[in-house]
């Protein structure tokens, strides 16, 4: 098990530190124009490397709210679940604290939001609590269609994490504007941590949302798609 949640540690640290640090670090320099889809990108390719690295010691979940949904459709034990869950949590707030650390080292440094998410003043573009509510459900719920179906029995072998890479990648082309994109409870909580925009007090609804989402596309997938 200390194997299983060192790489969960891990690969939560490095998609923290790598996505929101695209962020934090790169997204505002006018000559490096990486943008929303450089950040994008960014998420994306933190899990497809990890889950190639170590997605065979734990099943690379990096995520609250996929550990949940794997369980739910009977792929993951619920024994297991809060050791996970506190070994993504504690590796993502180490990202952020290292980021953290990186980010303060120049002049002029401000926090500000951190790469936090949030929704109406905290959201990238002022979308309301319930927009914000539903585009994580939706997207939290197809990131685990995307992910029980990449690993699925019949499913191209070898290929899964380049599926769920880009399915990240895609999620945070859609809805960065809207909620600088969450669909991951140890994410948030690591980036709001050193926020000093208030995003503390909104984190409650990116912890409930992804975990709703990813149960309700695990229900899903369980009920309309699984054929193994």
């Amino acid at each position: 098990m200390i194997r299983r949640l060192s790489a969960e540690a891990f690969g939560t640290f490095w998609l923290v530190f790598g996505g929101c640090g695209s962020a934090v670090l790169a997204a505002g320099i006018p000559e490096l124009g990486i943008g929303y889809a450089g950040v994008a990108l960014a998420f994306g390719l933190t899990v497809l490397t990890m889950a190639f690295a170590v997605g065979h010691i734990s099943g690379g979940h990096f995520n609250p709210a996929v550990s949940l949904g794997l369980a739910v459709a009977g792929r993951f034990e619920y024994k297991d679940l809060l050791p996970y869950w506190a070994a993504q949590v504690i590796g993502g707030a180490l990202g952020a604290a290292v980021l953290f650390i990186i980010a303060s080292g120049t002049t002029g440094f401000v926090a500000g939001g951190f790469a936090s998410n949030g929704y109406d003043a905290l959201s990238p573009h002022g979308y309301s609590l319930v927009s914000v509510l539903i585009i994580e459900v939706v997207l939290t719920a197809f990131f685990l269609l995307i992910i029980l179906g990449s690993t699925s029995a019949k499913a191209p072998a070898g290929f899964a994490p380049i599926a769920i890479g880009l399915g990240l990648t895609l999620i945070h082309l859609i809805s960065i504007p809207v909620s600088n994109t969450s669909v991951n409870p140890a994410r948030s909580i690591a980036a709001a941590i050193f926020a000093d925009t208030g995003a503390l007090g909104q984190v409650w609804l990116f912890i409930l949302a992804p975990l709703a989402g990813a149960a309700l596309g695990a229900i899903i997938w369980k009920t309309l798609l699984d054929r193994d």
